[in-house]
């Protein structure tokens, strides 16, 4: 037996065969477990010889109708669905630059029994600041959800362990940028703070706001592009 029809098999056992009663005309968890897999191997992009890395976060886009009909079970399908992506990615040699999250949403386009697949590669970012540090920051940098303070002398963001912040992006030189903090009475960010980043001579550079640089001043709301992952400058106010 093949991993979807498992899939399907153990789905049908775990409700006692209400969710294929309720699914009957309409989506069938077995076509998004496949829909799934078609994602991974559309959007493999080549890391090595033997690996390649692809996306892990999906949102799967469903009518109102069939979401309702999903609510109950949602959970309990996430998990096995991203139970036969990790299967399915370890059989292809696929790298996942983080954990794979699967989510549920309606799309008012869609009628019932149709679906499509939003996807990215979301990459695992860790930093050494405490939530004490990021707490009393006067400026903060976003990534991926997470925030790491912006203080003098500044940090260094990179995919080695001896950087500041670690992306897990393939796209990531180990040392690939550095912000530099000081303070000073004319500032771009416009709260007496004076923030630049710098590429490192990483491989594949940054873009700040959609342009290709080297170096240059940043302000609140400014964003930074790194591999296939963005940073924000956050300055906060009364921090």
């Amino acid at each position: 037996m093949g991993g979807l029809q498992k899939l399907e098999h153990k789905l049908e056992q775990m409700i006692s065969g209400a969710f294929a009663r309720a699914f009957r005309s309409a989506v069938q968890p077995v076509e998004i477990a496949a829909a799934l897999q078609r994602e991974c191997d559309n959007n493999a992009q080549i890391l090595s010889r033997d690996r390649r890395i692809v996306p892990n976060d999906f949102h799967v886009e469903l009518s109102q109708t069939d979401l309702e009909r999903l609510a109950p079970y949602d959970s309990a399908l996430a998990e096995d669905l991203g139970r036969q992506v990790r299967e399915h990615a370890d059989q292809q040699s696929y790298v996942f630059p983080g954990p794979v999250s699967i989510a549920f949403e309606p799309a008012e386009d869609l009628t019932t029994g149709r679906f499509r697949i939003r996807s990215q590669a979301h990459a695992k970012v860790t930093g050494n600041a405490t939530h004490t540090q990021v707490g009393r920051a006067r400026a903060v940098l976003e990534v991926n959800g997470t925030r790491h303070p912006l203080q003098p002398p500044g940090l260094v963001v990179g995919r080695g362990t001896d950087a500041d912040v670690r992306i897990n992006d393939p796209g990531v030189s180990r040392r690939h940028v550095e912000f530099t903090v000081s303070t000073g009475s004319t500032t771009e960010s416009g709260d007496g703070l004076n923030i630049e980043v710098h590429d490192l001579g990483s491989t594949n550079g940054m873009l700040v706001d959609g342009h290709r640089i080297s170096r240059t001043r940043l302000r609140d709301g400014s964003q930074v592009k790194i591999g296939t992952t963005v940073m924000t400058v956050r300055v906060v106010e009364g921090g």
